[in-house]
């Protein structure tokens, strides 16, 4: 049974698409400042529906993680919503305080960490009655965490029956087996297990989010009916419950090493009795500030991106019938994330659906697209480009990755130019540039020994 406020809520968010839709071509004009402690505000006002989205970011990925250590930064953010501390007259609150606390404001609150950073997010009506608690609570949720121990004790045995069970299944397998080969001993490659979880304990949660989670270092992206005034008031007091951050804490970060590029093919066939082979051929691909983003986009939307009239697709599939899916796909990061080319195939198909992408792909890098299948991919991706904006959400989302990745403001106003811009002489030079098929990882799970 939802209360009026959540139904209000409720029929707000589902009419978010086709209200933003109509206007999505428009231009978005974002505003940007920098608070007094050094907080970040990126802030795109929209008056279309009284919804307010926020994405606050920080440095705090998995890359920052020790490799004795893997999964510290996921396990923290998740402890995060496990409980907050009391202080002066808040009381403390468990997760099931908090769950319903957000439900009676009919707002929604999440905390996340990825491979570079640990994400906070909150959806809010903008009724300020309602608007000033929610950030309120979130306030607390990211200041006063409790990390509490009987908590994570259940959490962790919890999250080791789930390792248990996914290391069962053939693609966990995979997977794991090509991020270490692509990345090494880069922190892309690690991957949290049962012995790096025992390693974890809330002292070293609150050691790393004493340390990372600082005001200073925060990246807020914020969506929806406020003014810069309003937008400005919604940041400070989101950040106001961490402790204040001196000098040192605001000091650079050490770097983070890049990653590695191969020297040399390598191939892993790893027998399991499964009746599909998982494949996964790749390499390290390019960090998302790179310049050839446009072209490696549409480039790849052609040859394995871009579903049934992809290259691989028609090769791979349609012609010789050897998997039902098959995609290529990459992955950008502030490090060169890995560039892939993944389908199932029977155990008996396997090794002629390995030659035959490798020859679709290695075509590809030499020779790059035709004329007609560069056409063929700007129509699409441009012509789909406003429902990459048709809600507050997709709009979050697309505003955080320009604030994180320092992309020009009027990135989202030029994204249609730029991507008329790219060349098939384009896509040829930039696929050259950042792939060498005769240097790849291939990692066949489902093989016979």
């Amino acid at each position: 049974m939802f209360t009026p406020r959540q139904l209000v809520l409720r029929v707000a968010f589902a009419g978010a698409a086709a209200v933003l839709g109509a206007g999505a071509q428009a231009a978005i004009p974002i505003q940007h400042w920098t608070l007094p402690n050094g907080a970040k505000i990126y802030l795109a006002a929209t008056r279309v529906l009284p919804i307010v989205d926020v994405e606050v970011d920080f440095d705090a990925g998995s890359r920052r993680d020790p490799a004795a250590q893997s999964g510290l930064a996921e396990v923290s953010a998740e402890m995060v919503e496990k409980g907050v501390l009391a202080r002066g007259s808040d009381p403390a609150m468990d997760q099931n305080a908090l769950g319903e606390a957000w439900a009676d404001l009919g707002a929604n609150f999440d905390v996340g960490a990825g491979a570079d950073r640990t994400s906070f997010t909150l959806r809010s009506l903008s009724d300020p009655a309602l608007l000033g608690k929610a950030v309120q609570l979130a306030a607390r949720e990211i200041g006063e965490p409790a990390f509490p121990a009987d908590v994570w004790a259940r959490e962790r045995e919890r999250l080791d029956a789930a390792i248990k069970e996914a290391n069962t299944k053939p693609a966990t397998i995979a997977g794991r087996a090509f991020s270490q080969a692509v990345y090494g001993t880069h922190p892309y490659g690690f991957d949290a297990t049962e012995e790096t979880l025992a390693r974890i304990d809330v002292d070293a949660m609150r050691q790393r989010y004493q340390r990372l989670i600082v005001p200073c270092r925060a990246k807020l992206s914020i969506v929806g009916a406020v003014t810069r005034q309003q937008a400005e008031d919604i940041a400070t007091t989101l950040l106001s419950r961490l402790p204040p951050a001196d000098a040192t804490a605001c000091a650079a970060l050490p770097a983070v090493p890049e990653v590695a590029p191969l020297t040399a093919p390598k191939e892993e066939r790893i027998p399991f009795d499964s009746a599909q082979t998982h494949v996964l051929i790749g390499e390290p691909g390019y960090k998302r500030t790179d310049p050839d983003h446009f072209a490696l986009t549409v480039g790849n939307y052609i040859l394995g991106g871009g579903g049934f009239v992809s290259r691989l697709t028609d090769q791979v599939r349609e012609k010789r019938g050897l998997a039902y899916s098959v995609y290529s796909t990459f992955s950008p990061g502030l490090h060169a994330g890995a560039f892939r080319i993944a389908f199932q195939t029977r155990p008996d198909q396997a090794d002629e659906a390995v030659k035959v992408s490798r020859e679709v792909l290695a075509k590809f890098v030499a020779d790059g697209p035709t004329e007609a299948e560069l056409k063929a991919a700007k129509d699409n991706l441009i012509g789909g480009f406003p429902l990459l904006l048709d809600s507050n959400r997709k709009l979050l989302g697309n505003i955080a990755n320009i604030a994180w990745n320092d992309l020009p403001l009027d990135y989202l106003d030029t994204w249609i130019d730029r991507m008329n811009a790219v060349t098939v002489a384009d896509i040829k030079a930039a696929f050259q540039r950042k792939l060498q098929p005769d240097r790849m990882v291939t990692v066949i799970v489902g093989a016979k020994p």
